[in-house]
């Protein structure tokens, strides 16, 4: 009875260890890019990718659906379209939000829709896109405190990641806008990563359709 019970207590035991394990397992979501599969979209991307650079107005309203998703408000069209990016203004901030898409991969949804940034086709289903976010660079500097004299704990690359937005610093008197924030990474990691680094797979991203042999952007959206 004594060697049952002793048996069963070391497979508890043992079982526990193993569960604490996985659970404190890192995981990441890595850059991914499906864009050269089609060559017309590979040559569309290139060619948008250039006209955001040089900012140009006409070429990209040229390349939007008339009836693009603005919002998850019910903004609609391209006057909602130019009315939420202050696109005639000098500071629009369309152009770094929309680069910074384009730039980072994505994957069809088929054959002729593609969704950009990999940040939001390849974030795992199993978990909770508003209580997930990820490191969005390689070799991250993940710190004791939110200053850059502080010291380096590790280098974080892709893992997911939880925040801590109460004890994150935010940048003046906006609460919305941080410049550090407190991150736990899903093995354990603690620390401080520079906003710019930390990327929610709900945050902007782009939506692509080939309508009669002409790919259009029918998205470009944040949030669920």
């Amino acid at each position: 009875m004594k060697k049952r019970f002793a048996a069963r207590w070391i497979f508890t035991i043992l079982l526990f260890g193993i569960l604490t394990n996985l659970s404190a397992q890192e995981r990441f979501v890595r850059p991914f890019d499906e864009g050269e599969k089609d060559k017309s979209f590979g040559t569309f991307r290139a060619q948008l990718i250039l006209t955001v650079k040089r900012r140009d107005k006409k070429s990209l309203l040229n390349i939007i659906d008339p009836n693009i998703k603005a919002s998850f408000g019910g903004d609609k069209g391209i006057k909602d379209f130019q009315k939420i990016w202050k696109i005639d203004g000098s500071k629009s901030k369309l152009w770094d939000e929309l680069q910074k898409v384009l730039n980072n991969g994505g994957a069809f949804i088929d054959n002729n829709t593609f969704a950009a940034p990999y940040s939001f086709t390849n974030f795992p289903d199993d978990l909770d896109a508003f209580e997930y976010q990820l490191i969005f660079g390689n070799n991250v500097n993940l710190r004791a405190a939110p200053d850059l004299k502080s010291k380096v704990i590790s280098q974080l690359s892709y893992n997911i990641v939880k925040v801590d937005f109460e004890n994150s610093v935010s940048i003046g008197k906006t609460e919305s806008n941080y410049e550090w924030l407190k991150i736990t990474t899903l093995g354990g990691k603690k620390g401080f990563v520079n906003a710019g680094f930390v990327r929610s797979p709900i945050d902007y991203r782009a939506i692509f359709e080939k309508q009669k042999g002409k790919w259009r952007m029918t998205a470009f959206v944040s949030g669920d």
